[in-house]
Order: C-alpha cells, then structure tokens, then sequence
C-alpha cells in the first residue's frame, strides 16, 4: 500500500498532524516507538480544555480520537532507516516491516541533556522542572532554584521572578551571566551563586536543599534546571535536511524542508518553547501543507 503520507512520531505533533490528514481523507500511517519525552511529568499544563492532563491520558484520548478516521493507521514500531526513491519515500522499522508513502512528517521531537548533578532524576518531574510555563505555577512563592549552563540563565530567572521572589540563581561554575546581570538580579531579591552544585538532596522525589561543591547547603523546595535540547532522531539529517542554528530542522514555516516531500512538526523543527499546544498546533498547521501539496500535485495530474 502506498500511503499518502508517513508520520514519524507519536507526540501532540503528530498526533494531531495525523488528525488533520485523517479527516482530509488522506491515508496516514502514523509510526510511533511509544516512548514520549514527557513520561516523567505527571500532569500537562497551558493547553485549553487540557490544562493539568497526564500525558498518558492525552495520549490515550488522542490515539482513540485519531484512529476513529479509517484511513489512519498506527504502527507501534521503532523507525530505523527511511530512503527516498523518485516519487516516494520508503520508511522501514524494527519489525522489518516497510511503509511506502508520498509525503514524509518527521515529529520525532527532541530529547534533553541535563546538566549532570548528583541527585537529579530522583526529583525531575516532581519537584524539579525544566519549563516555569508548564509548571511555575505549582511552584509559586515557594524558595526556588534555577541551575542552567545555558546563556539564557539571565532570561529565565527574570521569568521566574514572577512566580517566586525567593529565588536562587546557579551558573554551576560557569560565566554567563555578567556583573550588571548579577546586580540587577540582586536588586531583585534574587540570590547569585557561581560555584558548581554538587548535588540535590531531598526525599521521596521532594527536594530539601542544594549542595554546593564547596560545602554549602541552601534549603530549596524546587525549582528549575534548564536542558541542552538535541535532535532525538538522525532521520532528517540522513534526508540531507537543513538544520536552523539551534539545531532543530529548517522549514519555510508551514512545515516544508529544504528537502521536496519531507516536513517537520513540532520540537523537531523548533526546540523552544517545548510545549504541548505550540507542537499540537505546528503538526496542524503541516498536516495542512502537506494536504495541499498532495491537492496540487493530483489535480495538476495529466
């Protein structure tokens, strides 16, 4: 069977890519390794009529949604090679199997690399996050920690000033943050600390305190640790698709790559903000391309 379109990836992006092309009457296989980003978090939030759902549950109610549309089908399976012949794309997976399709989405989204402190994955997802949108607000007027060897550690503490005061700002040992910066965060109330951390300390994933390399410990009840996003799949970079500066894959903002007939959706195409509603509606928005450059192509047909 040659499908019209192959949709890699099972998250919000391609779920709801899937849901667009299902209802346009395009057939859809949509293949997914059933191992979400966001498994660790227990509740989703800043989606409308979704606000504070698990993510199994989103995705429970989505796939139920999806595979009401006869011509979409799910293949549970890990994609491991995809090549592309004159006029379609061949995607092969795990099982052996091999999907022929017109159209290629990749929304495999990303994957992250935290910074490694002692400590942390006991707490990630229960009292240390990476988003102060999906989760300041659970969080609020509580004594914070934000940790990040990002250059963005400015940005985001200014962010989350807004959900705390009490708040503790940590470079690990890094420089990116100037002295007027430091300052200014003082001024605010905020707490600058340079020194590597050395370690989270707390119990039964509640964090109690920050344990710096030098020997100090400074009494915490959350906060933040921002990752390195990176691609999680090679699969667009194998199509020869180019990449953006940040590392996501470069479209022309509607879904389309620089390579004919290969389309990204949701993290994969942009790494921040990593929001549910933000890939729902880009896998929407694609799905919407790619239907009309499938309506093209048909009706241009002699």
């Amino acid at each position: 069977m040659l499908y019209d379109c192959a949709i890699i990836g099972g998250g919000p992006a391609g779920l709801n890519a899937a849901l667009v092309l299902g209802r346009a009457r395009r057939s859809v296989a949509l293949i997914d390794n059933n191992r979400p980003r966001n498994a660790v978090t227990h509740a989703s939030h800043g989606f409308i009529t979704r606000d504070g759902v698990t993510p199994a549950e989103f995705r429970r109610v989505a796939y139920e949604e999806v595979l009401r549309y006869p011509s979409v089908y799910h293949l549970q399976n890990e994609v491991i090679s995809v090549a592309k012949n004159e006029s379609e794309f061949e995607v092969s997976d795990s099982s052996g199997l091999r999907v022929q399709a017109r159209k290629l989405i990749l929304a495999t989204g990303v994957k992250e690399i935290f910074p490694e402190i002692e400590g942390f994955y006991a707490f990630y997802g229960k009292s240390l996050f990476n988003c102060p949108y999906c989760d300041g607000w659970e969080l609020r007027d509580q004594p914070l920690v934000l940790v990040s060897n990002s250059s963005a550690i400015y940005h985001t503490a200014k962010l989350l000033l807004n959900w705390s005061k009490d708040l503790l700002v940590c470079t690990n040992g890094q420089t990116f943050l100037s002295d007027e910066q430091k300052e200014r965060l003082q001024a605010k109330g905020a707490v600058v600390m340079e020194q590597p951390v050395a370690a989270f300390v707390g119990h039964d994933g509640q964090l109690e305190y920050v344990s710096f390399t030098d020997g100090t410990q400074v009494p915490r009840a959350g906060g933040f640790v921002t990752p390195q996003f990176v691609q999680s799949g090679e699969l667009g970079e194998r199509l020869g698709c180019e990449r953006t500066e940040s590392g996501g894959l470069q479209t022309d903002g509607a879904g389309r790559t620089s390579i004919p007939g290969v389309y990204a959706a949701g993290d994969s195409s942009y790494f921040m903000p990593s929001q549910l509603i933000f890939a729902a509606a880009d896998g929407s928005r694609t799905a919407a391309s790619v239907n009309l450059d499938l309506t093209e192509e048909d009706f241009n047909e002699c």
